[in-house]
């Protein structure tokens, strides 16, 4: 009679165990997609913010055609933004994107004309609105990595998880915070 309360028990205990590894794996899964999928939102929001420079760049270079370094840096900050990988990629390139976009809006200002023209201001304002897409994907993203990796250090998930396969991802932060922390503004 004792064996089979022994037996019982240690078949009730490898039971909660099992329903508990079933349950964390479940909920690393979910968390692990819900991060993969808010990288992916923000690497949308980057496309379309690469996919606007380039009209915006023509809508300014008929009126500030000697302004040619602007437009070769904006240009180089599209393709870093184009071919990061990662999160770490990412940020940097999103520095420099900051930069070319304070020195393009920067010539903006030095032609009245420019600003008056409906073409840029309504690139303009789509590339604000982008940037407010882009600032809220990154929140996203990183709220996701942050519950991820919680649950990954959190005991005794962090006695097998890695194991699983599971590990902690990297926050999108960018080494220059205040450049990013507003979109760049328009001023007339």
């Amino acid at each position: 009679m004792e064996f089979l309360i022994v037996v019982g028990v240690i078949l009730v205990l490898v039971i909660i165990a099992g329903i508990y590894l079933w349950a964390t794996y479940n909920a690393l899964v979910t968390l692990n997609v819900r991060v993969d999928e808010a990288w992916s939102d923000i690497t949308v929001q980057l496309k379309r913010r690469a996919d606007l420079l380039p009209n915006l760049i023509e809508a300014v270079k008929g009126y500030a055609a000697h302004e040619k370094q602007v437009f070769e840096n904006v240009t180089k900050a599209r393709a870093e933004t184009l071919s990061a990988q990662g999160p770490a990629e990412a940020s940097a390139a999103e520095n420099h994107m900051q930069q070319a976009l304070k020195s393009i809006f920067a010539v903006a200002e030095a032609y009245p004309q420019l600003q008056a023209s409906q073409n840029f201001l309504q690139l303009q304002g789509e590339l604000v609105d982008t940037e407010d897409k882009i600032q809220a994907s990154r929140r996203f993203y990183n709220g996701g990595v942050r519950e991820l990796n919680v649950k990954i250090k959190q005991f005794p998930n962090t006695l097998f998880v890695r194991s699983l396969g599971f590990n902690e991802r990297d926050f999108f932060e960018v080494a220059d915070a205040a450049a990013i922390a507003e979109p760049p503004r328009v001023q007339f």
